[in-house]
């Protein structure tokens, strides 16, 4: 059991928003189904053996971030019925006020060396979770607090990366050997532009709106050239959830920046990494499943 663990859901839930962009509901919905499950059991899981997490450790605290992108990813794929957003957006919410304290309170204690020395990829958690309530915002018509959530997204994914580009500039290792985690880097601001998309549709045009889009294509466009060193420094360990979730989230937002702008090449770009985020949750839910039955095994609960 580790804090992260909710990113399957988040995966799992992203790949389903992706299916049903692209009409496969025989995909998206099974995927929407298992997400739904999925989150209440591992919050029963997390809350029974919440003793044994060492909440005075930055990444536990970074790690229960997925909780709160969880929320947000399965209230977007529910977003049309009024309760389930309003009830996932709620419980999100509570979850982002009572880490984020606890994350800039363990930020202060480490200090600028102690936070270059320890920053990584899943730091960029704090920033996934924000922009996805910053998108539950726009659902519900809140937009002051949707634009205030995105542009703490922004600023969380811009200070959380210049420590990990701080620490991979002192240590030749971590640039060596690219941990599936740091394919976040490329969620985070992949889900900042699915946010951005969301707020310019939801604004009246004016100046306001001309910013967000010129946000937005940067973000979309920081989101795309860190595709390629990503997949050339750390493809053989990337069949992880912290990699399938930045897969499904970059086609959920090119497809929704392709509704916005019209640019129809956006839609195949879309429609391929549908299908890599897709097969590498299946690869991944493959290499879960085993896991779970060899531990089975091990302790002796194997079916006769």
């Amino acid at each position: 059991m580790k804090p992260e663990m909710f990113a399957g859901v988040m995966a799992t839930g992203i790949v389903s928003i992706s299916a049903a962009d692209h009409g496969f509901g025989i995909i998206s919905v099974p995927l929407a189904a298992l997400a739904t499950v999925g989150l209440p059991v591992l919050m029963y899981l997390a809350a029974a053996r919440w003793r044994t997490f060492d909440l005075h450790d930055i990444d536990t605290v970074v790690g229960f971030f997925t909780y709160v992108a969880a929320c947000g990813v399965l209230a977007s794929r529910f977003a049309d019925h009024s309760v389930v957003l309003w009830g996932l957006g709620a419980t999100g919410l509570a979850g982002w006020l009572s880490l984020v304290p606890m994350l800039l309170k363990r930020m202060w204690r480490l200090g600028p060396i102690g936070l270059r020395d320890r920053a990584r990829g899943t730091w960029e958690l704090a920033s996934v979770a924000t922009s996805g309530l910053a998108i539950i915002f726009v659902a519900e018509g809140i937009m002051f607090w949707a634009l205030i959530f995105w542009g703490c997204a922004l600023v969380a994914y811009c200070v959380m990366t210049l420590l990990i580009a701080w620490r991979a500039l002192g240590e030749p290792t971590a640039r060596r050997n690219v941990p599936p985690d740091h394919w976040i880097l490329m969620g985070a601001v992949a889900i900042a532009t699915l946010a951005g998309v969301h707020i310019h549709a939801a604004l009246h045009p004016g100046p306001l709106a001309d910013a967000v889009r010129i946000v937005t294509v940067v973000t979309l466009a920081v989101a795309t050239v860190q595709i390629v060193p990503l997949a050339i420094t750390s493809w053989r360990q990337m069949l992880d959830w912290p990699a399938v979730f930045p897969l499904g989230m970059y086609s959920a937002a090119t497809f929704a920046m392709m509704l916005e702008t019209g640019w129809q090449p956006l839609t195949i770009v879309s429609l391929v990494f549908f299908w890599i985020a897709l097969a590498a949750w299946l690869a991944v839910a493959v290499i879960v499943i085993r896991r779970l039955i060899r531990l089975t095994s091990e302790h002796g609960l194997r079916p006769e």
